[in-house]
């Protein structure tokens, strides 16, 4: 091999280091949403106390199921920087940590797109229920869409689940 391609491999691989300020971009998004949500917890604090305390439970249901889709979107995004950085970036040195996630010593591209899947058709249930308990303020067309996009995400998430076994199972067979 010639010291020009590998000077070239060198710089291939380390140009895996451009996603570093996408990683710490996705960072301060997080830090919008812990914003966002004290924000929203604060609305319905307030809400409370400026009712005496009578607020309505499709109303208190819809804050708290908000709340959930952004501790939820914030669970993604925690996944998607530790996992992708692990995973396309570099390592971390985490080994020994109390906080070391439990899912991290076993991540890879085929596991964070499950992880992540999973994690978006949770998201896409949460923004469902909470159309179906305000149904009556929405148009048909639009409940209906929004079933129709529920669908094609559980659809889209099993059938990765299913090529990823598949690859797996190709992996193992191979090996034998």
């Amino acid at each position: 091999m010639g010291k020009g391609s590998q000077q070239l491999e060198r710089f291939i691989f380390w140009s895996r280091w451009l996603q570093a300020p996408l990683y710490l971009g996705l960072v301060v998004a997080q830090g919008i949403y812990v914003w966002l949500f004290m924000a929203e917890l604060g609305h319905l604090v307030g809400s409370v106390f400026a009712s005496g305390g009578h607020i309505s439970e499709t109303e208190t249901m819809l804050v708290v199921l908000g709340l959930i889709d952004v501790v939820m979107i914030a669970n993604l995004l925690i996944m998607v920087i530790i996992g992708g950085y692990e995973t396309f970036v570099s390592r971390l040195d985490l080994e020994g940590h109390p906080d070391q996630p439990e899912w991290l010593s076993h991540v890879n591209a085929g596991v964070l797109k499950i992880k992540l899947s999973t994690a978006i058709i949770g998201i896409s249930s949460i923004h469902l229920l909470k159309t179906f308990i305000n149904a009556s303020n929405l148009a048909e067309h639009t409940i209906k869409w929004q079933v129709i996009i529920h669908l094609v995400f559980l659809l889209s998430a099993l059938a990765m689940a299913y090529v990823d076994k598949m690859m797996n199972q190709t992996v193992l067979l191979s090996k034998h």
